[in-house]
């Protein structure tokens, strides 16, 4: 079952999101009004043996300027007493794109509980995956992707941007295709001195002041989808 934590628009998708290897998709830029800046998704059938897995991608914000940088989060979670093993993450921006500037994992260890840890992005299928022998998620612990692109030049002004959707491998429950799990903004003129914070700041959110233009937080969006999730 599928659906958007906002209104989702313009969203257009090719193909089946492969989260090993694949035929990978894209969307390109949206022209209708409204952008869903996040989406949610979820999984439970026969593989999960009851327990409800979850997933969320997560834009940096709902307008982002033009040669700046937008960064992603995708979240997999799960509600139950589970306890999955997730060793894949392919993540599809939007089409015309570039590769990843920077890539974090955020995932539980037995020592540090939730540590943070740079990755290596390498293509697949017209996307970007990230891998490991397997991140553990249970209900109070989910795995986060952090993946931040540039945003060409060649985006006008007024456009709606959505990206690709997302696959994820690993043990068989938590693996899942998502065409849809999307998230998209608007671009917009890059403010003045923006440029050089979006491309080389660490968080690449695409604002002077790393926050979101009218929803709040990048971390106020990733509270509210955790507690949703604490919550369903």
């Amino acid at each position: 079952m599928f659906r958007t934590s906002r209104i989702a628009a313009g969203i257009a998708t090719t193909a089946l999101v492969v989260a090993g290897v694949g035929v990978g998709f894209g969307s390109g830029v949206a022209t209708a009004a409204g952008c869903a800046v996040s989406s949610h998704d979820t999984k439970q059938d026969w593989s999960t043996v009851g327990v409800t897995h979850v997933y969320d991608k997560i834009a940096s914000a709902e307008q982002i300027g033009v040669g700046t940088s937008v960064t992603y989060k995708v979240i997999v979670g799960t509600t139950g007493i589970g306890n999955p093993y997730v060793n894949t993450i392919t993540d599809f921006p939007p089409v015309g794109f570039g590769a990843p500037t920077k890539a974090t994992i955020t995932a539980y260890h037995a020592v540090g509980g939730q540590v943070t840890e740079d990755v290596t992005a390498v293509p697949n299928a017209g996307g970007w995956k990230v891998t490991s022998t397997g991140w553990f998620v249970n209900s109070g612990n989910p795995v986060t992707l952090t993946i931040t692109y540039p945003v060409p030049s060649g985006i006008k002004a007024g456009q709606l941007v959505t990206s690709g959707g997302v696959g994820v491998a690993g043990t068989v429950g938590v693996s899942n295709e998502m065409p849809d799990l999307t998230a998209c903004f608007t671009a917009r003129t890059a403010n003045a001195g923006e440029t050089v914070i979006g491309s080389l700041g660490d968080n690449g959110l695409g604002s002077d002041d790393g926050q979101l233009s009218s929803t709040g937080s990048l971390s106020d969006i990733i509270s509210d989808v955790l507690g949703d999730l604490i919550g369903s």
